[in-house]
C-alpha cells in the first residue's frame, strides 16, 4: 500500500467538497463557514494538546489525524491551499526558527 501524505488528504478534502452535504461531512463543515471550521478545528487541537501532556501516544496519532484534516478544511473554507502553506514554510528555512521567528513584523 502506497504512503498516504498529506496532500493526499487535501486532494481528498477538494473531492469530498464537490459532493453534496448529504453524502460528505466535509462538505457539511464547509456549508457552515469557516469560522465553524476553525472552531472545530481548535477543538481538535486542545485534544492533540491533551493526548500529548497525557502521553497517550495512540491518542496523539488519532487526535493529530484529526487535527490535520480540520486545518484542511479551515484552510478550503478560507480559500488557503496547502501549496501557499508550503511556500511559506519553504521560505523559513534558509534561516534558524529564531531568527525567522523575530524577523516577523509584530501584530
Amino acid at each position: 500500500m502506497a504512503r498516504f501524505t498529506i496532500q493526499d488528504l487535501a486532494a481528498t478534502i477538494d473531492a469530498r467538497a464537490a459532493a453534496s452535504g448529504e453524502n460528505s461531512y466535509t462538505r457539511k463543515l464547509l456549508d457552515k463557514g469557516a469560522a465553524q471550521c476553525a472552531k472545530k478545528m481548535g477543538e481538535e487541537a486542545v485534544e492533540t494538546v491533551i493526548a500529548a501532556v497525557t502521553g497517550d501516544r495512540n491518542a496523539i496519532i488519532a487526535e493529530s489525524a484529526d487535527l490535520l484534516y480540520h486545518l484542511l478544511v479551515t484552510l478550503k473554507a478560507s480559500n488557503v491551499t496547502l501549496v501557499e502553506v508550503e511556500d511559506a514554510l519553504g521560505q523559513r528555512t534558509g534561516m534558524s526558527g529564531l531568527d525567522e521567528k523575530a524577523s516577523r513584523k509584530r501584530l
